[in-house]
């Protein structure tokens, strides 16, 4: 397609954000995307079977037949389905995975402005839980896979979509990659996956800055901090109080940093990043890349962002905490949940010695909560790369692509296990503020959407078809 044709197509998108009519692509994509949003897929309430459900109905309305797709319950998780869904090529390529997970953390309406649980458009923005993570990709991929279905595509590789369940939920016994790889193999192998991860970043004007790959990510492990005690009435206190021993312990954990570190993504992150960034920011980028690195200028970028401390070091947070068992009683037991993400190349049993060695107390006893996922790093191939840039500048011209290690997690981390290399890439673009993702008013901007919906197109289009 000629540059001319991109930009016309990237005004109209632009129109769309700006409440121009949408157009009949746009259309169906809100419809998804909404219907999508509005089915509660939380682990208390909701249910992914429903979602894929609705989905499935979608794709056999325009052509998939019950050969091209399967829903796959595990067992004794009625709620937990998982659909994948299949193009199919010539086989002269291995397929292209696209993977996104429908599954969301939880919301409780008392706590947002607006309810979590339906699609609001307000500003420019798109508010709900889910309408970044991770429903505006899986929307997007089920709204391209019906666009592929009707264009009728001459296809070296099958595209095969997977919409997953419970990949917010570490450890689960119903993570649907984890079980499709497992019992299931063959439905989702690939040579490569597009998953979440990726993104683009906005500066102050709404400018695109940058444009990420995500190439790798941290290991997610969670651990239980516990102090059993006898007990005894409140009456009669004693300083050997399970609750004082794992505050203060605890309170030692939070004045502690793991040691700095920079992997070759890491690193030439922060060199290219040095490059678009200016003043302050671009000086304080190049000084961490120095050896040894300048600390006053990692405090700095961390003032920023906290994302740049955990990217160049093993961060491990108090999350959760409970303890007595009544008013009038002295504790029997205090328990915290601390959640470790781990940089890639760092021994689990490391972190956990470091964890005991920080506490500094015997009554601490610090124990797994299930056991990490350490996977390696993709490789960023030519191919792939040049698919990846080349779009991005036709959309964004002028706009970096930047690899990026996530420094949350992700379901890639079991296909790169499986040899099947995995990128976050999504070509939706957010402020510095974020999206709200896990937290309240979760929001995505409205032109983001689109953008990404039709970059994630041309994107997998390419990928399958040269």
């Amino acid at each position: 397609m000629k540059r001319t044709t991109w930009m016309v197509a990237g005004l109209v998108l632009a129109g769309a954000a700006n409440g121009a009519e949408l157009t009949p692509v746009q259309k169906q994509m809100r419809e998804i995307y909404q219907e999508m949003v509005e089915t509660n897929t939380t682990n208390s309430t909701g249910s992914c079977t429903v979602a894929v459900n609705k989905v499935a109905k979608r794709l056999k309305a325009v052509g998939f037949k019950d050969g091209d797709m399967q829903i796959i319950v595990p067992p004794g998780g009625p709620t937990k389905g998982n659909l994948v869904a299949r193009l199919k090529g010539d086989g002269s390529k291995k397929p292209l995975l696209l993977l996104a997970h429908v599954d969301v953390v939880e919301a409780k309406r008392e706590d947002w402005t607006r309810d979590p649980f339906k699609l609001i458009e307000e500003d420019g923005m798109f508010y709900a839980r889910g309408a970044s993570d991770d429903k505006a990709m899986a929307s997007a991929f089920v709204a391209n896979m019906i666009r592929y279905k009707k264009e009728k595509l001459a296809l070296k590789r099958d595209i095969v979509m997977a919409l997953t369940c419970d990949e917010e939920l570490v450890p689960s016994q119903f993570d649907g990659v984890d079980y499709l790889l497992k019992h299931h193999r063959p439905l989702i192998d690939a040579e490569i996956a597009l998953n979440e991860g990726g993104g683009g970043l906005l500066d102050k004007e709404g400018k695109p800055v940058r444009h990420g790959i995500q190439a790798g990510e941290k290991v997610y492990q969670s651990f239980q901090l516990e102090v059993t005690n006898p007990g005894g009435h409140s009456s009669a206190p004693y300083r050997d109080n399970a609750i004082y021993h794992l505050a203060d312990g605890l309170s030692r954990l939070g004045q502690f940093a793991f040691p700095f570190k920079l992997s070759e993504v890491t690193r030439a992150y922060y060199e290219r990043m040095a490059t678009v960034e200016k003043g302050q920011v671009a000086a304080d980028m190049k000084a961490i890349l120095a050896d040894p690195p300048d600390p006053a200028a990692l405090e700095r970028l961390y003032a920023v962002s906290p994302v740049h401390n955990s990217t160049v070091r093993t961060t491990c947070v108090a999350t959760k905490v409970d303890a007595g068992h009544a008013d009038n009683a002295l504790p029997q037991r205090a328990r915290a949940t601390v959640n470790c993400r781990i940089l890639p190349g760092e021994p689990i049993e490391e972190v956990q010695a470091t964890l005991q060695r920080v506490v500094a107390d015997d009554k601490i006893k610090i124990s797994r909560i299930g056991d990490g996922v350490i996977s390696p790093m993709p490789p960023l191939t030519p191919t792939l790369m040049a698919a990846v840039v080349e779009i991005s500048n036709d959309m964004w011209p002028g706009v970096p692509v930047i690899p990026t290690m996530s420094t949350g997690g992700t379901d890639g981390r079991f296909l790169n296990n499986a040899g099947i290399w995995t990128y976050g890439i999504s070509g939706m673009f957010s402020g510095a503020e974020g999206s709200g993702a896990h937290g309240l008013n979760e929001h995505i901007r409205v032109k983001s959407l689109y953008d990404g919906q039709d970059y994630l197109y041309r994107l997998a289009k390419r990928l399958a078809t040269e």
